[in-house]
């Protein structure tokens, strides 16, 4: 059963457009609520609990639909915001996207489109706010897609348990798409600022000059398209928790700059004279080795020193393969609800050939694979034909196997034969951890080896 919206605020400087889009809301939330100004609809999410908000990109007067947007994500990261507008430019859709809008529809607006989209995102918000409820068998620190039962994900765990109810900087190192966000989210809403913003920014991602205009703002005229003046993420995610993911791609000047405003607290807009006090909680990521980037003169010494309040290592995917099938229950779930789909689960054979697959982009290709799976999946139960064939075709077998890679055009029994084979030869026979890998019952396995003779 789809879960209601608690508050759904609909904002368009058009009495009867914002009143006609609440009222073909109504039935999907608990409380549909129109407004004809930006400035009324920043009073309502800045004392209210709002789940979505749907809200026209131009309105009357100086606030409009990408304000209410940076303001309903400082205010509360849960929120989910559609914009509306006639003037459906590419680069103003990219701009929505980038600030954290839900999604973007274009006028004339087809209603049943915009109740799909709304009901969409309430379920999000459901989704969301029942993760942060949820306790784990060990205590009071909370996760969201990043569990474990490998000992090195348990040890990491204990570790950030007794870490994020501090204010002490975090560094994760790992490989891309090992999680690293994921975890850095779970250590936030875990903290005492978890009610405040979590602001993510790609430090390779940008150029200098834009990655410090992202960071500590710009004033009009500062360079080259600063329209107008904009506080940066220090600011905006002032008592809340800034995550700077591939910190080891900054420039040693964009450094510099860093490491002033983590030293003394105080932001100075590019452009501008003018000093900003915040209170900010620094997490960092990187996939590089930064001790060697220090060797290499790549990377400041003192600033890795103020970044490194705790060290955390993720393992690769390939080397926690036994928590796969969990990871896989979770994101079926996530992606289930995320496009409305009916599909509950996996078969056997669909999740011992993902369990026995090396995984090279790590959770976030597995991620991105069960999304395809779910959105491709015509049935309740994702099956062997459901899998990408990028990975049914050309799976990645362990070093150890010395097997070839070409399984293009095998039977389905031979698939997770092959599977079946792999993963015991990965595990030195050790049957117990090669039935968690493949997440299936050790009697299913004992009863696999006998039928295919292994």
């Amino acid at each position: 059963m789809k879960q209601k919206a608690n508050i759904i605020l609909v904002v368009d400087d058009e009495r009867d457009h914002a009143d006609g889009i609440a009222e073909a809301l109504e039935k999907l939330c608990t409380k549909a609520i129109a407004v004809y100004t930006g400035k009324d609809a920043l009073e309502i999410v800045r004392s209210r609990q709002v789940d979505v908000v749907v809200t026209d990109l131009k309105l009357g007067g100086n606030i409009d639909g990408l304000a209410i947007l940076e303001e309903v994500r400082k205010q509360n990261d849960k929120t989910e915001v559609i914009l509306i507008t006639a003037y459906a430019t590419i680069e103003t859709c990219k701009e929505a996207i980038k600030r954290g809008a839900y999604d973007y529809l274009a006028k004339p607006i087809d209603i049943g489109q915009l109740r799909t989209l709304v009901a969409q995102a309430a379920q999000k918000v459901s989704a969301a706010t029942q993760r942060r409820t949820q306790k784990t068998d060990k205590g009071q620190f909370e996760f969201e897609g990043v569990w474990g039962r490998n000992p090195l994900i348990e040890g990491i765990f204990e570790t950030l348990r007794r870490v994020a109810p501090t204010n002490i900087s975090v560094l994760i190192e790992g490989q891309s798409g090992t999680g690293k966000e994921l975890l850095a989210r779970a250590i936030h809403f875990n903290s005492l600022r978890w009610d405040k913003s979590f602001k993510p920014v790609n430090c390779a991602g940008l150029t200098e000059t834009l990655l410090e205009s992202e960071l500590f703002g710009h004033t009009k005229g500062a360079f080259t398209g600063a329209a107008n003046d904009r506080k940066g993420l220090f600011e905006l995610t002032d008592k809340g928790t800034l995550f700077l993911d591939e910190i080891g791609d900054m420039s040693m000047s964009s450094q510099a700059k860093l490491l002033r405003v983590i030293e003394d607290g105080i932001v100075i807009p590019v452009g501008s004279n003018k000093q900003t006090v915040v209170d900010v909680r620094i997490i960092s990521a990187t996939n590089q080795i930064l001790t060697k980037l220090i060797e290499e003169k790549k990377f400041r010494q003192d600033l890795y020193f103020r970044i490194k309040g705790v060290n955390i290592s993720l393992p690769a995917l390939r080397d926690r393969a036994e928590d796969i099938p969990e990871l896989i229950e979770y994101f079926i779930k996530e992606a289930a609800v995320e496009v409305g789909s009916k599909v509950t689960g996996i078969t056997d054979a669909a999740q011992t050939i993902l369990s026995s697959y090396d995984w090279p982009g790590n959770i976030r290709q597995l991620l991105n694979c069960i999304r395809t799976m779910v959105v491709m999946c015509d049935h309740n139960k994702l099956d062997v034909a459901d899998i990408p064939p990028e990975i049914a075709q050309r799976r990645q077998l362990a070093p150890a196997t010395g097997t070839a890679t070409g399984l293009v055009g095998l039977p389905l029994d031979e698939l997770e034969k092959q599977a079946i084979t792999d993963t015991l030869a990965k595990t030195k026979g050790n049957r117990e951890k090669a039935a968690k890998i493949l997440g299936i019952g050790e009697r299913t396995l004992y009863r696999k080896i006998k039928e295919y003779n292994l």
